[in-house]
């Protein structure tokens, strides 16, 4: 399946949907990450959730306009957040250490609005975080701990093949990023924060 960004300069590939887990995460950190690139329309559901694929990065590969490829983080050591600057599309969230073999794609990069990618990567299984939901969103007629079960047993072969050196979002030699991600000062975000 492709992974591009709205206007097309970044564009990739992600491999096996069979094998990654659709989840939709309520939290602040993911809400605020929306608004701090002014992508709430397009990315949170009336309820203020974002739809994330969940996959292990060897299945991402980058094939057009890595140079638009861009990375923000919320506060000192959060989450990495990936973007294309271009357009401002969502890419998907990383965690710092490239060793937790995890990439968290945003619905926006797939070219699927929220709610039709059953067919590629099957049904929500997991709501996380819906404390900091809008409301009451919908309940989930799947088991929420077998799915999560079945995605830290993906990471757990990751880890014991060593397939999670293989990363499009990090030079593993050294083990950093790609990209120096830009923390958000305080002021911008406590505006993401409370918007």
């Amino acid at each position: 399946m492709q992974v591009s960004c709205w206007c097309g300069t970044f564009k990739g590939n992600v491999k096996h949907p069979e094998k990654a887990t659709r989840t939709i995460c309520y939290c602040k950190d993911c809400q605020a990450f929306a608004h701090a690139l002014g992508q709430t329309s397009d990315v949170l559901d009336p309820f203020g959730g974002t739809e994330i694929v969940a996959t292990l990065p060897e299945y991402i590969t980058f094939a057009a306009g890595v140079e638009a490829l861009a990375c923000l983080s919320l506060k000192e050591g959060g989450l990495l957040r990936w973007y294309a600057s271009c357009c401002n599309t969502p890419i998907g969230n990383t965690p710092r250490n490239f060793k937790v073999p995890h990439v968290g794609l945003i619905h926006t990069c797939l070219n699927d609005p929220i709610g039709t990618g059953q067919d590629s990567f099957g049904p929500v299984r997991l709501h996380t975080n819906t404390r900091s939901a809008k409301g009451k969103p919908n309940s989930l007629e799947t088991s929420t701990v077998a799915a999560a079960l079945r995605f830290l047993k993906t990471m757990f072969l990751a880890k014991l093949s060593g397939s999670y050196k293989s990363t499009p979002f990090f030079d593993v030699t050294r083990g950093v990023p790609i990209l120096t991600p830009r923390t958000l000062t305080e002021a911008e975000r406590d505006r993401a924060m409370n918007a």
